[in-house]
């Protein structure tokens, strides 16, 4: 399918193409391009600075309703917005947490009295956000979480490790599905928890990745509380919560993830040309798959637009995950011998360097497509579930 634009969908694209070109300019212009997967490190705090400014404008959470401090747009229009935020080569966002993942589940499943207290600041993007879900023994498995939250009074106090919590070193808070009821197991027991990090008991441990950065990050807690009205959705609903929260995550913003996708691919190109592997018939072939694949992952989300994804969320994970690590594969195929070199001393990555190292994660975090590949089995083809110890 194709989305169909009115006349007031071009009139807001307009809008926001025009603001883009008048606001990336001056100290913003230096941040076009900077962040995205595997350089989250560059320029944090301007581009935190530049989300500000964006949302003293009323750019942040537009697709949020108005009542909430958003925009209302229709899916067309945040279509539109995503697309033309990416192709103004505008800096990666640093509210991606709070803005497109806690804040719908907060709309959806919280609170009136959490819904005033924490979609505000993330609208002003005056507090970011971090994910708890994954363990050293719980990854894409979310349901073998181990951390526990006792509640004691009119406190939760929390124990337990996450791990590859992504940008918990810029977060002043974490949502974090614990174990709330003792000798509980699996789906059943679980709290989705609202969680300060700048607290004694919270100690954000970075992890040192392949392309010498570090977005992801331990998180110990020990005895670290949160009130005790601080539980979304009610104690003993974290999965429904957390499963509305990984929908949220794989929405509208997709499109936008593949228009830098496309920018990728066509970097890849140029690196071909540059270096004379265009020449090889089978590096061109491997170039039209991958242009036939992102119009694939494209017509999908297309096809799935709008609210809480469910089970079409582990269908897009799939699609895309499994791509873009094959385009890292291809860029270094692309790049030649040249792919082996650092850009300098000691250990300088170029861009296509960086996307190849960083997309080898991408068939793993947010859910692995061995996972995903259940979930589909069993939740929409009705197939028997896996044999589980």
């Amino acid at each position: 399918m194709e989305l169909t634009y009115s006349a007031e969908d071009e009139a807001f694209r307009a809008e926001i193409r025009t603001w883009l070109e008048a606001n990336l300019t001056g100290k913003f212009a230096e941040l076009r391009g900077k962040g995205g997967s595997g350089r989250e490190h560059e320029a944090f705090e301007e581009r935190l600075e530049w989300n500000r400014h964006m949302a003293a404008a009323g750019w942040s959470c537009v697709a949020w309703p108005v009542e909430y401090g958003g925009r209302g747009l229709t899916i067309a229009q945040q279509v539109i917005f995503h697309e033309e935020y990416a192709r103004s080569g505008a800096p990666a966002r640093v509210n991606h947490l709070g803005e497109e993942l806690l804040g719908p589940t907060l709309i959806e499943h919280g609170t009136a009295e959490q819904k005033a207290r924490f979609l505000p600041k993330i609208v002003a993007v005056e507090e970011l956000w971090c994910q708890g879900y994954s363990e050293p023994g719980a990854g894409s498995d979310l349901a073998a979480v181990a951390t526990q939250a006792r509640l004691n009074g009119d406190q939760w106090v929390v124990n337990g490790q996450k791990v590859w919590t992504s940008l918990a070193q810029h977060a002043q808070w974490c949502f974090v599905v614990a174990r709330t009821e003792e000798g509980s197991s699996r789906h059943a027991g679980l709290s989705y928890l609202l969680v300060p990090i700048d607290q004694p008991g919270v100690e954000v441990r970075p992890i040192l990745q392949l392309t010498g950065t570090s977005e992801f990050n331990e998180v110990f807690f020990t005895d670290a509380t949160t009130a005790a009205d601080l539980v979304v959705g009610g104690a003993g609903n974290g999965w429904k919560v957390a499963m509305a929260t990984l929908g949220f995550e794989r929405g509208v913003s997709t499109l936008a993830q593949q228009i830098a996708f496309r920018a990728e691919l066509d970097g890849v190109i140029e690196a071909a040309k540059k270096s004379g592997t265009i020449d090889d018939p089978i590096l061109r072939d491997a170039i039209v798959r991958a242009h036939q694949g992102l119009e694939i992952i494209r017509l999908h989300a297309l096809r799935t637009l709008g609210g809480e994804q469910g089970l079409n969320a582990s269908v897009t994970k799939l699609l895309w995950a499994r791509w873009h690590r094959d385009l890292g594969e291809l860029a270094m195929a692309a790049e030649g011998a040249l792919s082996i070199l650092v850009k300098e001393a000691p250990y300088e990555l170029d861009e296509l360097q960086t996307l190849f190292l960083f997309s080898r994660a991408d068939t793993l975090y947010g859910g692995s497509d061995e996972v995903q590949r259940n979930v589909i089995a069993e939740r929409i083809l009705g197939l028997p579930r896996e044999a589980r110890a």
